[in-house]
């Protein structure tokens, strides 16, 4: 496939800052999210005719293991993400297997659909799958600006939950509330776990999506209703949270982890976005190239990001 644009997410900081189990070949590329154009097909291969716009699913299994057989891929031991396992899409020209393309929604822009996969696959697989989020829930989602968060915003309102979030800013929180939010805490002036139980009249969520950790983790526990369910994807404020565990086992409290999601996910996410009820959110797009790459990377760094960041390439 031509790659006609690639996003950021913040596993690519992870992976540039260097993570313990991963062993790289250089040079090493990021950027799983990726969206481009059919510019060759190999023998035998099933895909898309040549000059078709897909998008790429972000991540490679074994495909044959019982687990990816079993429509469980991002369980299988030879599972990989797109840019931290293996190679990334920030190039012009990309080797793919045809099985990991799907048809990019015409509605949308290049820069929208590069957007989509990494974010909304992980978001749904936390939301729908993990959280089973149902109507009448209310879901607390940490750090509103993500591209995850912005995803599960969505997916939890087109599921018939209240949708509580936080943030840092006024003007993150106003974009917060565009995207369908019911209430939005700014974490930098107001206690997140005292508003909700104010909001909930005391009572607490149903389920908090997270990817925070660090201290967040620890107190969304404790905005949990009894039985509550706290869905985890990640440690951007760190790995090693003091959790109370009598919390945990006195009120029943459920802790998910949750990695990406299957290849299957990505088709009633590309249904969705195509139908209008979600949509993908562009916080900027730079240049595909060295001076672009590094912007985006200082942007994603400093969460001046609400969305996600887009590097295009030329032409």
């Amino acid at each position: 496939m031509r790659v006609l644009a690639t996003a950021l997410n913040h596993l690519d900081l992870w992976v540039r800052r260097g993570l313990p189990h991963l062993k790289h070949q250089y040079p090493h590329r990021l950027c799983a999210d990726v969206c481009g154009v059919v510019e060759a097909v190999g023998e035998g291969a099933r895909a898309p005719a040549i000059g078709t716009r897909v998008v790429l699913q972000p991540a490679l299994s074994c495909g044959a293991c019982e687990a990816c057989l079993g429509g469980r891929d991002n369980f299988c031991r030879g599972y990989g993400i797109l840019g931290e396992h293996f190679q990334g899409g920030t190039i012009e020209l990309f080797d793919v297997p045809s099985s990991s393309l799907l048809l990019a929604p015409e509605r949308l822009s290049v820069e929208e659909c590069a957007a989509i996969p990494l974010t909304y696959m992980t978001a749904w697989q936390m939301v729908v799958r993990r959280a089973q989020v149902k109507r009448g829930d209310v879901v607390l989602v940490q750090s509103a600006g993500s591209g995850v968060s912005t995803a599960a915003i969505q997916i939890a309102k087109s599921r018939g939950a209240r949708v509580i979030t936080t943030t840092s800013s006024e003007a993150k929180a106003a974009r917060a509330r565009a995207l369908g939010a019911d209430e939005v805490i700014d974490y930098t002036k107001q206690d997140f776990v005292a508003e909700v139980r104010k909001l909930t009249g005391r009572r607490g969520v149903e389920v908090v999506i997270e990817h925070v950790g660090g201290e967040t983790f620890a107190k969304s526990l404790l905005a949990l209703t009894n039985g509550g369910r706290l869905v985890t994807c990640g440690a951007t404020s760190g790995p090693t949270p003091e959790v109370d565990l009598r919390h945990v086992f006195f009120r029943q409290l459920e802790i998910l982890g949750s990695t990406m999601g299957s290849k299957a996910d990505l088709f009633p996410v590309l249904r969705e976005i195509e139908a209008g009820a979600l949509r993908p959110i562009v916080d900027r797009v730079l240049p595909l190239d060295a001076e672009g790459a590094r912007e985006a990377s200082r942007a994603l760094e400093a969460r001046e990001a609400f969305g996600k960041i887009v590097l295009r390439a030329k032409g």
